[in-house]
């Protein structure tokens, strides 16, 4: 499922009109959670204020594995993250916790990882 985008300018930063936005989403398994709508233009000023173009970003949301029992649906979904060439997948229970853990990742400030010294694993 793609989502109707409009680009974002200096102009129009603020201005979210229903649920459009920047990202592009894509779902097999039936889409976002509203409140994963609701609170994805908020994400999104927070990647422009860090410096990230949403319009750059898609985001993918797939059944992480086979439901064992197909009338329960799927426990966990797996979430791909597309920006140019690069992409990585997270694994999550709901749209919340992903984007939760994308937030986190769009405003985390570019360190060596822990347990690191200089870039080099101790």
């Amino acid at each position: 499922m793609n989502l109707a985008l409009f680009p974002i300018d200096q102009e129009r930063r603020g201005v979210r009109q229903g649920i459009a936005v920047s990202i592009t989403l894509q779902s097999t398994v039936g889409g976002f959670s509203a409140e994963f709508m609701r609170k994805l233009p908020l994400v999104e000023q927070a990647m422009i204020e860090h410096g990230l173009e949403p319009s750059q970003f898609v985001i993918s949301k797939d059944r992480a594995t086979p439901p064992t029992v197909p009338f329960i649906g799927p426990f966990f979904y797996d979430y791909t993250v597309f920006v140019g060439q690069e992409n990585f997948t997270v694994t999550e229970p709901n749209d919340i916790k992903f984007l939760d853990y994308f937030y986190q990742r769009c405003i985390v400030e570019d360190e060596p990882a822990q347990g690191c010294a200089n870039g080099v694993p101790a």
